[in-house]
């Protein structure tokens, strides 16, 4: 019997040496897999649009809370939840800000508001939200709130390091966390919930010059996944979300894209999949680039990112002079 070697030979003519004919199958097989892990992310979402929302909100319970819901993501969750007929908790760290969005909420969709003016940085924040949720029928939380870096940049030359470790661990994991303790053994107790993490492709992936928030978004979505499976079977539903580059302040996108949606556009997709997905990159082209991604070697993120520290520099530099 022929050889492969001398098969594929026949296949690609007499003068093709091995490499060629190896670098052929491998460009091939690669293609195909992209092909069909995009067909896969597209089909996905297509389904997710198709049956549009199949967790109704409301029969979880009359209030959702969000934290992080004064701009972003954390408010297009707010407004579209309130759309959607529930009565909407709303903690940030701005008083005025959330009594201005709490007005425009209640205008817009005819529900019920509540704020919560409270600093995710700190620790000590959680028995007040404790006590101003009391007595409310909390069917839904979305742990939005988080924080990033200014610029792509080395661990050791971050500005003001030890700071920015203790504030970052603190918004993005300890109020996951301790947002879950607050409001998940109501929902226990009631057999029903929503819990919606928000995370971040930097989690799924380790991402340089972000390691500390790239680490931070890994335990939302570890710690998501974890709860889903201790909880799904008792009526609660844990989903995570893993956006990549949406128009936002905290990207610092101003124009929207179909790979930067605004946020708008992401979080209507995402909602879409609740119950359809508990883990979720949001939108279809989001899927698709962690499909293409993943195809990747990780210096071109690296080589990525180091640009974009450099422009960074030279601009904060620029702006001193």
């Amino acid at each position: 019997m022929a050889s492969l070697a001398t098969m594929l030979q026949g296949y690609f003519g007499k003068s093709a040496d091995i490499f060629t004919v190896i670098g052929a199958v491998a460009t091939a097989f690669f293609a195909f897999k992209a092909t069909s892990s995009v067909l896969n992310g597209l089909f996905s979402y297509f389904l997710s649009g198709v049956f549009g929302l199949s967790l109704n909100l409301k029969n979880a319970g009359a209030w959702a809370v969000v934290t992080g819901c004064t701009d972003g993501i954390g408010k297009a969750y707010a407004e579209q939840i309130a759309k959607r007929g529930l009565n909407v908790v709303l903690i940030s760290r701005t008083k005025s800000k959330l009594e201005e969005q709490a007005k425009d909420i209640e205008s817009r969709f005819k529900v019920k508001t509540k704020v919560i003016a409270a600093d995710f940085t700190r620790p000590d924040v959680y028995a007040h939200i404790q006590q101003e949720l009391n007595g409310l029928d909390v069917g839904t939380l979305v742990n939005n709130v988080g924080m990033s870096y200014n610029h792509p940049e080395f661990f050791d030359q971050l500005d003001d390091r030890d700071q920015v470790v203790m504030n970052m661990i603190n918004c993005n994991v300890t109020s996951v966390a301790m947002m879950t303790s607050v409001v998940l053994p109501g929902m226990v107790a009631k057999k029903r919930g929503v819990i919606i993490n928000i995370a971040s492709a930097a989690g799924h992936t380790p991402t340089p010059l972000l390691a500390l928030y790239s680490g931070t978004k890994s335990f939302v979505d570890f710690f998501s996944r974890a709860l889903q499976q201790e909880y799904g079977p008792k009526g609660i539903t844990v989903q995570v979300v893993l956006p990549y580059f949406v128009a936002t302040k905290l990207s610092k996108i101003r124009k929207g894209s179909v790979f930067a949606p605004y946020p708008d556009s992401f979080v209507s997709s995402a909602l879409n999949t609740l119950g359809l997905q508990s883990r979720t990159f949001g939108c279809w082209s989001h899927a698709v680039q962690n499909k293409l991604s993943a195809l990747l070697p990780a210096s071109v993120s690296m080589q990525f990112l180091l640009k974009a520290r450099a422009r960074a520099i030279k601009k904060k530099a620029s702006k001193s002079e």
